[in-house]
C-alpha cells in the first residue's frame, strides 16, 4: 500500500505507543503477582543480626538500595539533654574501709586508690608498674587533667582499672567553695570523664578529703559513693621513698590506701610503690578496686 508520508509518521507513532502500554501493563502484572496482587513489591526483610553482636550496615553505605537504613542508638552520657543520673543514698561519712562497701568481697582484699592524675609522666610508669606486678587499682582523676591527657585516661580504662570522679579543678578547700561550684565541680568532671571513656564514675573523693553535708548530698545526687581512705603515706607531700613505703606497708586486710600520680613530682611514689606492690602480694593480700 502506498502511504503518504504523513500518515505513515501517524501510524509509526501510534505501533510505537501500544508497545510502550504493553510493556508497562507487563511490569505492572509481574510486581503486583510477588505481593500477592495488592501493590508493588515490598523490600525484603533483612536477616536480624545474632543476639550481642553488633549491627552490620548494608554494602555501598548505610542507604544502599534495597536496604533501610541501620540506626545505632547512641550512648546517653553525662552532658546529654537526655541523661539522668540515679541517685545513690545519702552517706554522712565517707568509705575508709572495703567492708564498708558491703559483704561478698573475697578475704584478704585491699584497694590501691590513686589521685589527681592523669599526668603525662607518671601516671603512664605506674600503668606499668601495675600491669607488671598484676594488680588493678583504682584512678581518681581530675576534670581538667582528662581534658589534657584524654589518650592517657583511656589508657587507664582500657588497662582494666577503675576510674572515678575527683572534681574538675580540684579546688581546696572544696567544702568551702560555696554550694553551686562544689555542683558544678562534680558535674563538670562527670561529664568529661564519661565523654572521654564512655565510663560513667561510681565513686567520688573530695580534694583533700573535705566532706560536708552538700558534698555527700551532691556525690548521692550523682549516683556515686563518697570515698576516703584508711592508709595515708601523704606522698603528695614527697617525704621520701623510705617514709611512703613504711607507711603503705602498715596496710591491712580491707584497707583502702592512698597515692598520688598528679600534682607535681611523683618519682617518689613510684619508687616505693615499686617495692610495695610485691611485698604485699607476697603477705598474702589481693589488690581489687573499690
Amino acid at each position: 500500500m502506498d502511504l503518504k508520508e504523513p500518515t505513515r509518521r501517524r501510524l509509526l507513532w501510534t505501533l510505537g505507543a501500544i508497545g510502550f502500554a504493553v510493556a508497562a501493563s507487563s511490569d505492572s502484572v509481574r510486581g503486583a503477582a510477588g505481593t500477592g496482587g495488592r501493590g508493588p513489591a515490598a523490600r525484603p526483610t533483612p536477616t536480624p543480626a545474632p543476639s550481642g553482636s553488633r549491627p552490620l550496615r548494608a554494602a555501598g553505605g548505610p542507604h544502599a538500595p534495597g536496604r533501610p537504613p541501620v540506626v545505632t542508638p547512641a550512648v546517653i552520657l553525662p552532658g546529654h539533654p537526655a541523661w539522668k543520673p540515679t541517685p545513690a543514698p545519702r552517706r554522712k561519712e565517707a568509705v575508709t574501709n572495703l567492708r564498708e562497701l558491703g559483704p561478698g568481697r573475697p578475704p584478704g582484699t585491699i584497694s590501691l586508690t590513686i589521685d589527681d592524675g592523669p599526668h603525662p609522666e607518671y601516671t603512664p610508669q605506674i600503668l606499668d608498674l601495675l600491669a607488671e606486678h598484676r594488680v588493678t587499682a583504682t584512678f581518681f582523676v581530675v576534670g581538667e587533667m582528662v581534658r589534657e591527657y584524654p589518650l592517657i585516661t583511656r589508657r587507664i580504662v582500657e588497662a582494666g582499672h577503675q576510674i572515678c570522679n575527683h572534681t574538675m579543678s580540684h579546688p581546696s578547700p572544696f567544702d568551702r567553695i560555696g554550694s553551686r561550684r562544689i555542683r558544678r565541680e562534680i558535674a563538670e568532671a562527670h561529664e568529661r570523664i564519661a565523654q572521654a571513656t564512655g565510663v560513667t564514675p561510681k565513686f567520688f573523693r573530695a580534694p583533700g578529703g573535705a566532706w560536708s553535708k552538700q558534698v555527700f548530698e551532691t556525690t548521692a545526687e550523682f549516683g556515686m559513693i563518697p570515698i576516703g581512705w584508711e592508709v595515708d603515706p601523704q606522698d603528695w607531700r614527697r617525704p621520701g621513698v623510705g617514709r611512703i613505703r613504711r607507711a603503705l606497708l602498715e596496710s591491712k586486710e580491707g584497707a583502702i590506701m592512698l597515692c598520688h600520680d598528679g600534682g607535681g613530682d611523683r618519682s617518689q611514689t613510684v619508687a616505693a610503690l615499686r617495692q610495695v606492690l610485691p611485698r604485699l602480694k607476697k603477705r598474702g593480700l589481693t589488690f581489687v578496686p573499690l
